[in-house]
């Protein structure tokens, strides 16, 4: 059987993100599991505010690049920054552009049959968990299967060490098996 390929990234653009460097330690557990890994930065793919009259004008490159990157993976790691209580613009803008089908394509063909884990890191005390719902409940209803796992780092600010590595062990050991179970669930689902 071929290797799992899992897609991986931040909700965030920021440069120095706490969710970067969580997707970090998850991207690690993933290819620990034998995945072939391709983490991206959205930072990398701008793209405008979804509106359908744009759309009808051509998709923008980077929603077709994105679009393909989620096609070619099996699996989705992802960790959610919390604004307001909920999921980052940058996330929601991403999920609907890619979620538009190419004429001929069934509808979502992006995101059935894919497998995500959820992990967020905020200053906060919740650590991103409040996000983390509205994201689990978008990806559900798009047809992801969202595993029950997930881990929230709090007090990101001071959670990490030098080295990236979160200083609580624990919830450094939850990160990365949550990057394992991904690969080794989507894994029972492609057989």
């Amino acid at each position: 059987m071929s290797k799992i390929k899992v897609l991986a990234f931040a909700g965030s653009a920021r440069r120095d993100s706490y969710n970067k460097q969580v997707i970090s330690i998850a991207a690690a557990g993933a290819i620990a599991a034998g995945a072939d890994l391709t983490l991206i930065d959205l930072a990398d793919y701008p793209l405008p505010l979804f509106n359908e009259d744009l759309e009808a004008e051509g998709r923008p490159e980077n929603v077709k690049k994105l679009k393909r990157l989620f096609l070619e993976n099996d699996a989705l790691l992802l960790s959610c920054p919390e604004y307001n209580s909920s999921i980052t613009p940058l996330l929601k803008n991403t999920i609907d552009w890619v979620s538009r089908p190419d004429p001929g394509e069934p509808r979502l063909a992006a995101y059935r049959g894919k497998v995500a884990a959820l992990m967020s890191a905020s200053p906060g005390a919740l650590g991103g968990l409040r996000g983390l719902v509205h994201v689990r409940s978008i990806l559900s209803n798009i047809g992801v299967v969202v595993l029950p796992d997930q881990v929230a780092v709090p007090n990101a600010a001071n959670a990490f060490s030098a080295d990236g590595s979160l200083k609580d062990l624990e919830r450094h050991a939850a990160i990365h098996a949550l990057g394992e179970t991904l690969v080794h669930l989507a894994s029972k689902l492609k057989s």
